[in-house]
């Protein structure tokens, strides 16, 4: 009998959250896409801000609770693994503001080339 890919079993999850490098390594290896690391510090380039931003809202916005017989859930580990600790709210919140600052990072860095 053929064992599940490990991003699919304990074994590819990261207990803090997220996949470990086994996992995102065994996910690739499947799929043939390419899974980063979560990015835990404050978001200061172009594409840190726009992964984050993105993985926030898509995160808050998902379905389940983030606490289930007093402990924390893989959704809440999740969010934790992307430097995010409060409610599911405030990470929305908190991605539409970097989605936000991303968005005008791009434009100030294309009239930065027009002129």
């Amino acid at each position: 009998m053929a064992r599940s890919p490990a991003w699919t079993r304990k074994a590819g999850q990261n207990p803090k959250g997220g996949l470990n490098a086994k996992g995102r390594a065994s996910y690739k290896a499947q799929t043939g896409g390419t899974l980063k690391a979560p990015v835990k510090k404050s978001a200061k380039t172009p594409e840190e801000k726009r992964r984050k931003g993105s993985f926030l809202v898509r995160m808050g916005s998902a379905a389940g609770p983030l606490m289930k017989d007093g402990k924390k859930t893989r959704l809440k580990l999740s969010l934790e693994a992307w430097g995010h600790f409060g409610d599911k709210a405030s990470a929305v919140a908190k991605g539409r503001r970097i989605l936000a600052a991303y968005k005008n990072m791009k434009i100030k860095k294309k009239k930065k080339r027009m002129a």
